[in-house]
């Protein structure tokens, strides 16, 4: 039987990204991601959960979300769960982080003062035209594991 691991997910850049390379030489750029849930409690209130991610993304496309993407953009986020593991040095125990790995990603902006968004690719400086965007929303990149 086939298993699933997917996750879509739409929200605001808690920080602006961080780019760094493996021993490989490989990019790699991490940066938190804020989604919120609103609902109504059995009272009427309006209530307000806020979850917190931690993202990766990889390879080029990592180096473009580090030159387009800033604290607070809106992103359109799909991609993968990973879980790492390793041994803390200073308190010798095992520690685990669950991070989004992103596939594709899309800048989205808010229209107005209206809460839609448009799912438009984002703007990119003229000298990496459509291959950035290409890159950005994950065409014609490979879906390779990527282990550190």
């Amino acid at each position: 039987m086939r298993s699933v691991n997917k996750v879509i997910l739409v929200g605001n850049l808690t920080r602006d990204p961080e780019l760094k390379a493996t021993t490989g030489g490989q990019s790699i750029c991490t940066f938190g991601l804020a989604t919120n849930r609103v609902w109504k409690d059995q009272n009427g209130e309006q209530k307000d959960l806020v979850e917190f991610h931690e993202i990766t993304a990889w390879a080029r496309r990592a180096e473009i979300c580090h030159q387009i993407l800033k604290k607070g953009n809106l992103v359109y986020i799909e991609g993968y769960l990973k879980t790492r593991n390793w041994l803390d040095e200073e308190t010798q125990k095992k520690r685990y982080r669950t991070e989004i790995v992103v596939d594709d990603i899309i800048k989205l902006e808010k229209r107005g003062n209206s809460e839609e968004v448009s799912e438009e690719p984002a703007d990119t400086n003229a000298d990496e035209g459509s291959a950035a965007e290409a890159a950005f929303t994950g065409e014609n990149e490979s879906k390779a594991e990527n282990n550190f």
